[in-house]
């Protein structure tokens, strides 16, 4: 039994970039996929596809971003853990690196990323920030 899917799917993702892999796979769950979802959007991962499994369940197909030879998430953690949960408000939404990173805020309007939080005037839990 997983406890943290999301731990999980940054875990897999860091590790397949650092022995230089191509694409990894994850289990698919709808907060796994808008996630991934703002990765792709602010351009750290190339894309990623839904497919089925034998067993029923889906898995999600993540292709890895590369910048000659060296991998575009120089790091990424996990901010808000299922033993302590992390919630900001609007004004209190970390900048990662002096906005050179990006955190992925869960907020009522959906999965966002942090300056999209900041223009929709909304705070909520903050699942990871990468840079």
């Amino acid at each position: 039994m997983m406890n943290d899917p999301i731990g999980d799917m940054l875990t897999r993702i860091r590790n397949a970039q650092m022995r230089g892999k191509s694409t990894v796979k994850t289990p698919a769950s709808k907060l796994r996929a808008w996630v991934l979802d703002v990765l792709a959007s602010e351009g750290y991962i190339r894309s990623y596809e839904k497919s089925a499994t034998d067993n029923g369940q889906g898995e999600l197909t993540i292709s890895l971003k590369y910048f000659e030879g060296t991998p575009v998430i120089r790091e990424i953690k996990r901010v808000s853990k299922p033993g302590r949960r992390v919630y900001m408000s609007v004004q209190d939404i970390p900048v990662v690196r002096n906005g050179l990173g990006v955190s992925i805020v869960s907020t009522p309007k959906g999965v966002m990323s942090d300056a999209a939080a900041r223009s929709a005037n909304v705070g909520g839990e903050v699942l990871c920030t990468v840079f």
